[in-house]
């Protein structure tokens, strides 16, 4: 954020010229999501001036950025994977979607970390996983094939599908969540320190999740009724006999 968006517009001036009008003009015109980073960025350098006491007051006090509208998360289902053609990146579009690893980690795997049926995730192309749950073992399900070295080759791939290299990730959950894995295992199986993060991503549903919810209830419901209906009747015929 500080080396495309803020010192281009002010990486040279002092701290103390610098006002909210350069603070407007390092944000304006980048979408959203960007434009509110870079303005957290700003905040946490004079945050740090002034607990530093080298400003009294800070010039982005107050200074709200542009609403971030957030889209839902995009994924895909297992029969989407098992139908769609990735051309020659089939085996790692299929080995991310299906083992729920970083790009980064995935690009710095060997051939000496999938063994035994399992992979082991102990590393990433900065060096350490991006946490300590980071390090972990996944059951082995489809082919591996090393990795291109630039995401962007893999995105060129994906864009016409709607779906970017982290919505593999997502995908990865997703069939985990279908298939009944508990929340807690599935958290191990994707690294996430904190268990809320993999929860946000359990609770992702499709369209058609609700509809068969419906329609499951209206089973059950049904089922219910029927036999409390086929318990009544016995007993009426039995009292038609007793009169």
């Amino acid at each position: 954020m500080y080396r495309c968006h803020i010192q281009p517009v002010m990486g040279n001036f002092e701290l103390e010229d610098v006002n909210r009008s350069d603070i407007k003009s390092a944000i304006h015109g980048l979408p959203p999501q960007t434009a509110s980073m870079t303005l957290a960025v700003i905040k946490l350098f004079f945050r740090e001036a002034i607990e530093m006491g080298l400003i009294e007051k800070s010039p982005v006090h107050g200074l709200r950025g542009p609403k971030v509208i957030v889209s839902p998360r995009r994924f895909l289902t297992w029969e989407e994977l098992d139908r769609l053609n990735f051309g020659r990146y089939q085996k790692q579009i299929r080995f991310l979607a299906l083992h729920g690893l970083r790009w980064s980690e995935a690009v710095a795997l060997t051939p000496e970390d999938i063994r035994g049926g399992k992979v082991y995730i102990t590393k990433s192309i900065h060096g350490s996983t991006k946490s300590a749950a980071g390090v972990r073992v996944v059951p082995l399900v489809s082919e591996f094939e090393a990795f291109p070295r630039h995401a962007r080759t893999l995105r060129k791939v994906l864009i016409p599908h709607g779906i970017t290299i982290h919505s593999l990730r997502h995908t990865y959950a997703y069939i985990l969540k279908k298939q009944g894995i508990h929340v807690t295992t599935a958290q191990r199986l994707l690294g996430h320190s904190d268990p809320k993060v993999t929860l946000a991503v359990y609770t992702q549903v499709l369209d058609s999740e609700i509809d068969d919810a419906g329609v499951t209830l209206t089973l059950m419901i049904n089922s219910d009724h029927s036999s409390e209906m086929s318990d009544v009747k016995p007993r009426r015929a039995a009292g038609r006999a007793a009169i």
